[in-house]
């Protein structure tokens, strides 16, 4: 892990507020030290130096993350998201080494006003007070163009991408895709697993594809510049979009159904379809996704045989990291929110070895570190790690927010 950002002077969220008396305030996980440091990738001094450099002077990007932090009893998480005041790590997120990071919030369990999530007064609340907070200090940039990603990075800053991961909110009128737009958001995907408007999402028996509103909004966000993610979405409806779509498409958080066979993957032909348009597959590591028969204990060896697999696939080219990570009990809170993250479904009946964390992907903190570390220590040239945390996803962004 590298030192503070030295730009990062030490901002908490909410500090201009009086805590306890302008908002409640509960006990947040440790932002840094939760679990024990990750040792799986032995570097001499010579490769501990590549590696810091690669990650202090490359545009490192993720792709998917959910960089605030949660309570440190995980079942206050329900009270806490009521409140619509996330916390965000500056601290952690000061020692990642990331130049940008896509933030997908808390909307699938930001139930403010219903149990399902997903309201757009509540997804409202969520991005407002967000950007108030944010608006408060000057170590994180709110992204919305490329000059401010290359801003953040020639600055030594950190760019924050709004992004959600479903439209859901958007029910069946268009126009709300132009205003979440003017709000700052910059990445959304079609359908959380369950169907929408749009599409259907990956949870469903049946996939009837993307639908005519569908269509209307993919549209909608290819004229605005809003980059498009499948992730959470149905096989057919993810084809659907990429054929439908006139920009590159991404994969911001998933890894590869012939490595690991659930429905919370994706099929080879989708990645492949992805690719040949141009999009981008990034490799995710929430608990109990990107195992593989190798490394059936979700860590960081289980999200590399993914990633080994997808280069394979379809070309360094089209393969980066939307780790998909938090700070606190990233296992505890699927087991608290299992059905409104279709934690069932997404698992498809597979059986694995429940872990407590994801070694060497536990936080947005460590992340990238043991990234590139593995690459180095794997013998990828600086070239093809400059592409694969940053680079591929820039070359997507330059296409897409044109």
């Amino acid at each position: 892990m590298l030192e503070p950002a030295k730009q990062y002077t030490g901002y908490r969220s909410y500090e201009y507020l009086e805590a306890g008396a302008d908002y409640r305030t509960f006990t947040l996980a440790p932002e840094l030290g939760r679990v024990p440091a990750y040792d799986g990738v032995p570097l001499d001094s010579g490769q501990q130096d590549r590696v810091r450099k690669l990650l202090t002077e490359s545009m490192v990007i993720s792709l998917h993350d959910h960089p605030s932090v949660f309570p440190e009893d995980i079942m206050e998480t329900v009270e806490y998201n009521r409140t619509a005041r996330h916390h965000t790590g500056f601290e952690g997120l000061a020692r990642s080494g990331m130049t940008v990071v896509f933030d997908n919030l808390m909307d699938g369990t930001c139930c403010i006003t219903s149990q399902a999530g997903w309201k757009w007064n509540d997804v409202i609340a969520d991005i407002g007070m967000r950007l108030s907070d944010i608006a408060h200090q000057d170590y994180v940039i709110k992204v919305e163009t490329l000059a401010d990603v290359e801003r953040a990075h020639t600055t030594g800053r950190l760019g924050l991408v709004l992004a959600l991961e479903a439209a859901t909110m958007i029910e069946n009128e268009v126009d709300r895709i132009d205003m979440l737009y003017g709000f700052g958001v910059r990445q959304m995907g079609i359908a959380y697993s369950e169907a929408n408007t749009l599409g259907s999402g990956l949870k469903e028996r049946g996939d009837g594809g993307l639908t005519l509103f569908g269509e209307r909004a993919v549209r909608r966000m290819n004229k605005l510049g809003i980059a498009i993610d499948v992730s959470h979405s149905g096989d057919q409806t993810s084809l659907d979009t990429i054929r439908h779509s006139t920009k590159p498409i991404l994969i911001t958080h998933a890894g590869a159904r012939s490595v690991w066979p659930t429905n919370r993957m994706k099929p080879d032909e989708v990645i492949k379809a992805a690719a040949e348009r141009g999009g981008v597959i990034g490799l995710e590591a929430a608990p109990h996704t990107t195992l593989s028969p190798a490394h059936p204990r979700h860590s960081l060896e289980s999200v590399m045989d993914h990633f080994t697999y997808c280069v394979d696939l379809v070309g360094i080219d089209h393969v980066a990291f939307g780790p998909d990570t938090l700070f606190g009990d990233h296992v505890g809170l699927h087991d608290a929110f299992a059905v409104q993250l279709s934690i069932a479904e997404a698992h498809a009946g597979t059986t694995y070895d429940k872990v407590p964390y994801v070694d060497g992907l536990e936080n947005p903190a460590e992340c990238f570190w043991n990234i590139i570390a593995w690459l180095v220590r794997n013998g990828y040239s600086d070239d093809e790690i400059t592409k694969v945390v940053g680079g591929n996803v820039l070359r997507v962004l330059k296409e897409v927010w044109q």
